[in-house]
């Protein structure tokens, strides 16, 4: 084992934003084929170059190994200075294929005998494979990879012609020239074939039960894919691929049935905006598709948000037999696996309403996954035995939070306080989740332990337009952000000021990042009460986001039913941007923001921080250098460290007893 990181300044009372250096983050776990064992992703927090550490200049990074049970305490399958990710079991379960970044080139593919040896390596491509999968047979191995080409464009100081309507994308940056093919491996051969290469991104793909070919997800052009108007395609071992659905629509998943013929995707239907669940449908020979969950209010997948998932949180559906469909299903707070039936009965499967199943792979005879509470950290499960103990590892105690309702006309909305020890007065902090139909509730989120240990009490509720509660509440924000959304959160936070004696009201802040940002910037915009805010990858202008975000071809359309680019629709599309209203904020701001953040472009903190700059407003920016959107969650370690301690500064300067002179 390399030399690890420590969060040594922490105390076992009072973790501080380097006790993110002392976790161990589980990921993708694969259920073996006899249901038996679990392969997984154990990623830790290390020195870059554990041989030259530098104590005036620490370098930590993220390094992954696959780890193994049978039921037991898992162990350490495999080991070294790089990443290994994507453990993927052969169908006789003797092989188990995954993916090594050693540096240089990316991840490559390589193959590791169970019974023992040394791993083979299999590709030898320019760019990383991803997406492996086993073809039933155990004949082939799958993957997506860009393969050997290059791109020396900015090296050579050319310029970037562009004529796709998408050129770059969060987590991405420049979008390849070609997108990447599919690659087709013969394990016994070792001959590597570029199987399709495809005019638009592929998704999404799943191998036929006769080892004949796979079904995937793209759309029929680029247009239409920034449109997320995607099709269902059959490519065989041999031949063009055919189109097998008229969807039109956005599809996450598809999933062939045992039959062979029929399959199974997760999607929106034609027509429905952004703010419609994702629902389960079957689709036959002919073409058409019945809704397998009709009864069941809630989305498809896992939208609970945490911190501590560092990794792939697989969660595509498994056809249990020619009957049974497993899913996963946020329900208010929490998300749970489901089973659906062709005849469209759901039915619970493993659901607790207090904890959350953020990522799983089943069998017939079995199911892995990962399970997490508010309080307790997420293990990785097998067959319904935890086979980590990474709970009993955390480098302080976690707290569990209470439940705060807060009444609106739809019913009843749910929200928390995370509170320190002791019985002394706190600051309140008013936290946002992003999306903004995702879901605040039952995950761990360091974050907030975080917060709360430093002795602030951190708030954070679930207004209409999040999921988990039911279609009408999601719909209830369709054209009009800022409106119940806002008066749910400062109806939730005057209850926990009314509720919860300890919350001082006369030291609170608003926080947020991405649509979080967004109502952190318009409450600001719209209210004085607040003491400090802290916006993160945040929005302000609609009109400049519709230009410039990866997403803002489609969003608003979908979102709000507006379109930036029809004059009729810009008055509201302002009337809804927290700019036009800047010059009523007085609030102390902290702006976090991402240089390569391109959902919520990093124009959007310029523009925010030069109007309260020219209005006198203390305002400090952090711009963070090579991050994306997902820097809060999955960002370089040092960097979310940096984040949190800007986060606690700031608050401590206004909040606390910090000094507040410039």
């Amino acid at each position: 084992m390399t030399a690890r990181m420590t969060a040594s300044a922490s105390t076992p009372n009072r973790p501080t934003p380097n006790s993110l250096l002392a976790l161990a983050f589980p990921a993708d776990p694969q259920i073996s084929p006899d249901g038996q064992r679990v392969a997984f992703v154990l990623s830790r927090i290390e020195e870059e170059d554990p041989l030259k550490p530098d104590a005036a200049f620490a370098r930590p990074r993220y390094k992954s190994h696959i780890w193994l049970s049978d039921g037991g305490s898992a162990r350490a399958f495999t080991a070294g200075e790089g990443r290994d990710t994507s453990p993927r079991w052969s169908p006789d379960g003797t092989h188990l294929a995954f993916v090594r970044d050693a540096g240089g080139a990316g991840g490559q593919l390589y193959v590791l005998p169970l019974a023992g040896g040394e791993a083979r390596r299999v590709t030898t491509l320019k760019h990383a494979v991803q997406n492996v999968q086993w073809s039933p047979d155990g004949r082939f191995l799958s993957f997506l990879s860009l393969g050997d080409d290059e791109d020396r464009r900015d090296e050579r100081g050319e310029p970037r012609v562009i004529t796709a309507p998408r050129y770059r994308f969060n987590g991405e940056d420049w979008l390849p020239v070609r997108p990447a093919r599919m690659w087709r491996l013969d394990v016994a051969s070792g001959a590597l074939t570029e199987w399709h290469a495809p005019a638009v991104a592929i998704s999404a793909y799943a191998w036929r039960p006769d080892s004949q070919g796979v079904l995937f997800v793209s759309a029929q052009d680029d247009l239409r894919a920034a449109y997320w108007q995607q099709e269902v395609w059959d490519l065989p071992l041999d031949g063009a691929p055919a189109q097998r659905t008229r969807w039109n629509s956005a599809i996450t998943a598809v999933v062939p049935h045992p039959d062979g013929e029929r399959f199974a995707l997760v999607g929106r239907p034609d027509g429905q905006g952004n703010t419609e669940h994702t629902h389960l449908y079957l689709v036959g020979a002919d073409g058409d598709a019945t809704r397998l969950d009709a009864g069941h209010d809630h989305p498809v997948g896992n939208a609970v948000g945490g911190d501590c998932h560092v990794g792939a949180m697989p969660e595509r559906p498994v056809w249990l037999d020619d009957t049974t469909l497993l899913f996963s299903s946020t329900v208010r707070g929490s998300c749970g696996l489901f089973r659906a039936t062709v005849d469209g009965t759901v039915t619970p499967h493993d659901h607790r309403p207090d904890g959350v199943i953020a990522a799983f792979t089943a069998v017939p005879g079995g199911v892995a996954l990962l399970r997490e509470r508010a309080d307790v950290f997420p293990e990785v499960e097998l067959n319904g035995v935890a086979v980590t103990d990474l709970n009993a590892r955390l480098p302080f105690p976690a707290r569990a939070p209470q439940r705060v309702t807060f009444p609106t006309p739809l019913g009843e909305g749910e929200g928390w306080v995370l509170l320190p020890e002791g019985d002394g007065a706190v600051p309140a902090l008013l936290n946002i989740h992003g999306g903004p139909h995702t879901d605040y509730g039952h995950a761990f989120t360091h974050e907030f332990q975080l917060l709360a240990a430093q002795g602030y009490g951190v708030c954070y509720s679930n207004p209409r337009g999040s999921v988990g509660y039911g279609q009408a509440w999601v719909d209830a924000i369709h054209g009009c952000w800022g409106s119940v959304d806002a008066d749910d959160l400062l109806a939730f936070f005057d209850a926990c000021l009314d509720r919860v004696p300890r919350l001082d009201r006369e030291r609170t802040a608003v926080m947020g990042g991405s649509y979080g940002g967004f109502m952190t910037n318009w409450l600001t915009a719209h209210t004085t009460r607040f003491h400090a805010a802290i916006t993160d990858r945040s929005i302000c202008n609609l009109l400049s986001f519709a230009g410039t975000s990866d997403i803002g071809l489609r969003f608003w359309h979908d979102e709000l039913g507006l379109n930036a680019w029809r004059r009729a629709d810009t008055p509201a599309l302002w009337d809804m941007s927290p700019l036009q209203y800047v010059e009523n904020v007085r609030t102390p701001t902290l702006i976090v923001h991402s240089a390569l953040d391109h959902r919520c472009p990093v124009e959007q903190a310029e523009q925010w921080y030069a109007a309260l700059v020219q209005l006198g407003v203390p305002t400090r920016f952090v711009r963070f250098p090579g991050e994306n959107h997902e820097l809060s969650r999955s960002g370089r370690p040092d960097r979310r460290i940096r984040r949190l301690q800007e986060t606690l500064d700031w608050l401590d300067r206004w909040l606390g007893t910090a000094p507040t002179a410039s």
